[in-house]
């Protein structure tokens, strides 16, 4: 072998010529071993490693065949979002299951900062992306607009006919929340929301709902609005809390609650997750669910069936979501207008009717 070759900067066409024989035989012995005969694979293959060539790139012949058969999971959050939100790990867990079943690799990109957060679509190994806009969902669409690949946003805030998105039918899975609180003779309510605005914790007025930057936080809110009317209860008697969808705010809201003189005895959560920390709040006080106050959440996350008593909770598809999300990404099989799945009231033991 020529000593003049330096490993690391070896080719393809140096090992051919090493081994006496056309640049294409090298090839079809790293990507199409069966057309070459034993002995001249052997042959190329040994010359190869003593001049210490690796085999052609990875990545260089994924880019050639224009599909790398990954799918990019985008979230504008640390990475731990993915493992640390019940919503967003079980929405992960039922990608990933579509994912295992048809042998397409899974990639998590995310990343708080703006522009580390360009950085990681930019660069990312996959033929799409599907976007968990919870937060941040203008941002990860405009980026994602810019790679120009496929992809499909999951609870994406506004109403943009142009971006393909699937999403849960929120009013009308809000309205069956509080529906069925009512119909169990629930007279006084709480919200317990997630996000209408950025930074802000505490009790919200009517006119700040309707002026939410967060659709998913007012759609669900305009829910129970409705169906708690339909029951002879006002808006204005409704008092509605918004958290961080997270310990230290839930608690700060709930400290206001009931500290009233007639606090809540049924609790209308936007996601499980604060419902949870509800019912954990609650039980340090000595106050049960559901004898005490009756708590509702929304999701459906598995955590929701573990805890005591079980979560009663309104339950998204996640299978159906994850598959729908897989398919328009790798089949090309794109909604032609955004899609609106309806979520399903799962009855536990968090609900009963009020204390006479």
């Amino acid at each position: 072998m020529e000593a003049l070759l330096v490993k690391g900067t070896i080719k393809l066409a140096d090992v051919a010529k090493a081994a006496g024989v056309s640049q294409g035989t090298a090839s079809n012995v790293f990507s199409r071993p069966d057309v070459v005969r034993d002995e001249v694979r052997e042959h190329v293959l040994e010359t190869a490693r003593q001049l210490g060539y690796p085999g052609p790139s990875l990545t260089g012949r994924l880019l050639r065949a224009g599909k790398v058969n990954a799918i990019g999971v985008a979230a504008v959050e640390p990475l731990a979002y993915f493992f640390d939100d019940p919503w967003a790990r079980a929405l992960l867990a039922a990608i990933a299951q579509v994912c295992d079943a048809s042998g397409t690799g899974l990639a998590l990109v995310s990343a708080k900062d703006r522009h580390r957060l360009d950085w990681n679509i930019k660069n990312a190994l996959v033929d799409g992306f599907i976007l968990l806009c919870v937060e941040g969902g203008e941002q990860l669409v405009q980026l994602t607009h810019e790679r120009q690949l496929p992809f499909i946003a999951l609870a994406l805030n506004g109403n943009d006919p142009s971006i393909r998105s699937i999403s849960v039918d929120n009013v009308r899975g809000a309205a069956t929340a509080a529906t069925h609180l009512a119909e169990l003779g629930h007279r006084r309510f709480a919200v317990l929301a997630t996000e209408f605005v950025n930074d802000r914790v505490g009790p919200v007025g009517i006119g700040e709902i309707e002026r939410a930057i967060y659709s998913t936080s007012r759609d669900r809110t305009i829910g129970y609005w409705q169906a708690l009317e339909a029951s002879g209860i006002q808006r204005q008697d409704v008092p509605i809390y918004e958290t961080n969808n997270d310990k230290a705010s839930v608690e700060t809201c709930l400290e206001h609650l009931f500290s009233m003189p007639e606090p809540p005895t049924a609790i209308l959560a936007m996601s499980d997750n604060i419902a949870m920390l509800a019912m954990t709040w609650l039980a340090a006080r000595g106050l049960t669910v559901p004898e005490d106050v009756s708590i509702i959440g929304f999701d459906g996350v598995p955590e929701g069936g573990m805890v005591e008593p079980g979560l009663t909770t309104m339950a998204q598809p996640f299978a159906e979501i994850a598959q729908r999300a897989v398919r328009a990404v790798i089949d090309d099989a794109m909604p032609i207008e955004r899609e609106i799945i309806e979520v399903t009231l799962m009855v536990r033991g968090s609900t009963a009717a009020p204390k006479t």
